[in-house]
């Protein structure tokens, strides 16, 4: 019988030319890590062998190699002509007598193994698929709910007539496998009931950087094919490698997708159909923490055993609650990436109207035309540098994705289509846009920017852009530290890759403008607010418990995935300074603070802090990042306190951190002091006597010391940090801190922008310059070549 039909359980890795690459997985995850927790559904495989005595039934393979022989895989007309026919071929050919005799006899067996009715899956696997240097992810169909064994029959024949899809046959060609040489298994797979539970995809690393130390999770309501295929936005999640194998919380970050649509099983013949989602399902996530976690410990466990990144995708069964792996594959996009390499783009020229945002995927720039493409038939329009813009793409749109410059969805999430194949192709996309599509017209001119964090933008115009490169492998020593000011935790992971020695400021104020939006005593009162604003608020927590929690999960998100991304090194996180004009901008803002004339100097840091107003709002702060340390184990998280007045305020803010579980020393806490008030260079040794160490604030240092407002315009000239008075006050913070052997650096903009002003505070014995991350490898080189010629002098 295993000429023509071998079991799961009797397969493994070695298997792949018997069963390719698909179904020789599924065999070594059912027979290798079963007792490792890993539930992967069985059933059986036709083997390679049998599709190729197929093939040579009444003459198909002669046929079919004909017709391929010659044909131009660049003409679609062409291309779309000759598929056609051949799946028509292969369709209408019975199989042979052993074959089916085979088939039938592995079903009937799965029959009389189960106790009531069940469907299957029946998916392809191609010989030559999920190899490390191939990905034909996709390209084959999977037939589900398949039902009978006249079901299974056909949806066999159909699978087998899949190897010649339009996008299979062009991928081939263009990657120079031999038609006759790539061979068809189709596997026989009993369904997981996630039609009324959840599905998706996930992958050992995150598809964006190719950081290996989390797992990316996606997940919608319903069968899987709506997240593979694009046609949802589906939910997506970062868990934290580190944290699983400790058993610590290990979500780093939420994302609620809108999940409009579900696929569910079929009535009256028809196998699925699609039916839209509950608006209270939509406001949800559509799996729990609980959930979350163990899905990411076992696809460590699958990672750990095939020893790379893995692709993978799983089902939450409705009926009995359990998670089970579907399919596993290498990844094969970022873990073949060049990790000494980093490459930068970045827009010149001033940006213009954003007209749609979506997900970025990829942290490129394209631009283009627009070119609203909205089936296949219209395809042949899309030219050469075009920015593909339609609803959503499946495998059938591959033959002519590679021509554009860029290409923007409706729908879609992360791990969808359009994404994979983008990746795969080095372009930018912006998939889940909504309504790109109409928002868009036909020929105008457009930038698809995907370099400035997880929200991709389209820009009004073809804006001039750069791509920088740099060689991180060799970077020459210097005596500072050189760490990063990074304030979007959705760059977080992929600015790790640029050379550093952790994060020198990471503002919480960003954190509450991008991810959270709301004042946070708009969230303590919710029950008060006006019935309006109340709504509004309402779908800014959706999927979160309540509106505290949302603040509390929001703010540990974006703090954790700070944290994880640069650990061990230290990430120095900033508590709160917004000004009271800055919280007033926030959703219901205007309700809660007060009017002042000028909030530069006005009601803001410590101060804040102190106030019995705003204390519920500072205890929400400090609960989110006992969380990430006390928690989740990310204690590389330093704790630094912003606009510290006098030396009562510097007393008054330790008491009250260490009264909210923030204590100085306890499981390692470092509390740092922003030095920017010239009271704080002045009486710097005192000072230092409350905190672990000074981090300079050159920004407000600069105009406090010189008297100006560096939001004026009319005295921006005279703002400049290498003033003599400001400098002066820096020498005096860095010997105080360096005579007290704490630590002392610089977090201000003046050393990103002024490499000569690093250079000088190199000289005078500063242990870290922070500096945004587009500049750090410019003044790295640089510092290094300076230190170099004061030794050889």
């Amino acid at each position: 019988m295993d000429k023509y039909v071998i079991w799961f359980q009797d397969l493994g890795m070695n298997d792949v030319p018997r069963v390719g690459g698909k179904n020789a997985s599924l065999g070594e995850m059912i027979h290798g890590l079963s007792e490792a927790g890993v539930r992967v559904p069985g059933g059986f495989a036709t083997t390679a062998h049998a599709f190729r005595e197929f093939l040579q039934h009444e003459g198909l393979a002669d046929r079919i190699n004909g017709l391929l022989a010659d044909l131009d895989v660049d003409n679609i007309s062409a291309l779309r002509e000759a598929g056609a026919r051949i799946r028509g071929w292969v369709v209408e050919t019975p199989f042979p007598p052993a074959l089916n005799e085979a088939i039938t006899e592995a079903w009937n067996k799965m029959v009389a193994e189960t106790e009531g009715e069940f469907t299957v899956a029946v998916r392809s696997s191609a010989t030559a698929e999920d190899l490390p240097d191939a990905s034909f992810a996709g390209q084959q169909e999977t037939f589900l709910n398949v039902s009978g064994l006249d079901g299974v029959l056909k949806a066999i024949h159909e699978v087998f007539a899949s190897l010649y899809n339009d996008r299979a046959i062009s991928y081939r060609v263009h990657q120079g496998f031999d038609h006759a040489e790539v061979a068809l298994s189709a596997g026989i797979q009993r369904m997981v009931r996630s039609d009324i539970g959840a599905s998706g995809v996930m992958f050992t690393l995150d598809t964006e950087s190719g950081f290996r130390d989390v797992v990316f999770v996606t997940a919608s309501w319903g069968l899987g094919e709506t997240v593979v295929q694009g046609s949802v936005n589906p939910d997506e999640f970062h868990l934290y490698k580190p944290a699983l194998d400790a058993g610590r919380p290990a979500v780093l970050r939420r994302h609620l997708g809108s999940k409009a649509i579900k696929m569910i099983f079929g009535e009256n013949g028809q196998s699925t159909r699609t039916v839209q989602v509950s608006e209270d399902d939509r406001l949800r996530f559509c799996i729990t923490d609980v959930q979350l976690e163990e899905l990411g410990r076992q696809a460590m466990i699958i990672e750990q055993h095939y020893g790379r990144p893995m692709d993978i995708e799983w089902a939450l069964d409705g009926v009995d609650g359990q998670l089970y792996i579907v399919q596993a594959r290498p990844e094969t996009v970022e873990s073949r990436a060049d990790g000494q390499v980093i490459e930068r783009y970045r827009i010149r020229s001033p940006r213009t109207e954003v007209l749609v945002r979506g997900r970025a995927i990829g942290q490129k720039i394209g631009a283009g035309k627009v070119r609203v493409v909205m089936n296949l038939d219209e395809m042949d329009r899309v030219q050469p540098g075009d920015v593909l813009v339609t609803d959503m793409t499946d495998p059938d749109w591959e033959p002519v994705m590679k021509r554009a410059a860029a290409i923007v969805t409706d729908r879609g999430g992360r791990t969808c289509h359009a994404a994979i194949i983008a990746r795969e192709l080095g372009i930018p996309a912006v998939v889940g846009c909504g309504d790109g599509s109409a928002r868009l017209k036909e020929g105008d001119a457009v930038t698809v920017c995907c370099a400035e964090g997880d929200e991709g933008r389209i820009y009004k115009g073809e804006l001039e852009f750069e791509v920088l490169r740099t060689r991180t492998d060799s970077m020459p020593e210097v005596p500072v530290k050189v760490m990063m000011n990074v304030g979007n935790p959705g760059r977080a992971f992929h600015f790790r890759n640029i050379p550093n020695a952790g994060v020198g400021l990471a503002r919480l104020e960003f954190i509450i403008n991008s991810m959270i939006g709301v004042h946070p005593k708009a969230l303590l009162n919710f029950d008060t607010l006006p019935a309006d604003l109340k709504d509004e608020v309402a779908r800014r927590f959706a999927g979160y418990p309540d509106p505290v929690s949302f603040y509390v999960d929001k703010l540990a998100e974006g703090i954790a995935t700070l944290g994880a991304a640069f650990h061990p090194e230290p990430v120095i996180v900033r508590l709160s300074d917004f000004k009271s004009n800055e919280y007033a901008n926030l959703l219901a803002g205007e309700r809660y603070e007060p009017d002042e004339e000028n909030p530069m100097i006005g009601y803001r840091g410590t101060s804040r802090y102190l106030s019995d107003d705003f204390r519920d709002c500072f205890e929400l702060e400090c609960r989110a990042v006992r969380r990430v340390r006390d928690e989740m184990g990310l204690t590389n998280v330093v704790v630094m306190v912003p606009f510290v007045r006098t030396l009562a305020e510097a007393e008054g803010v330790i008491n009250l951190l260490a009264e909210m579980g923030l204590k100085r020393g306890e499981n390692g806490l470092k509390i740092y002091m922003m030095c920017e008030i010239p009271s704080n260079a002045v009486m710097a040794d005192e000072f230092l006597q409350f905190f672990d160490g000074f981090s300079i604030g050159s920004n407000d240092l600069t105009q406090l010391t010189l008297g100006l407002d560096r939001d004026s315009g009319l005295v921006a000239a005279t703002f400049d940090e290498r003033d003599p008075a400001v400098k002066k006050l820096l020498s005096l913070a860095i010997q105080a801190a360096r005579k007290a052997g704490k630590y002392v650096g610089i977090c201000g903009q003046g050393p990103s922008d002024y490499p000569d002003l690093a250079e000088w505070l190199m000289a005078q014995g500063i242990e870290s310059i922070s500096l945004n991350p587009d500049t750090v490898v410019e003044t790295w080189l640089r510092l290094a070549g300076d230190a170099k010629g004061r030794q050889d002098a």
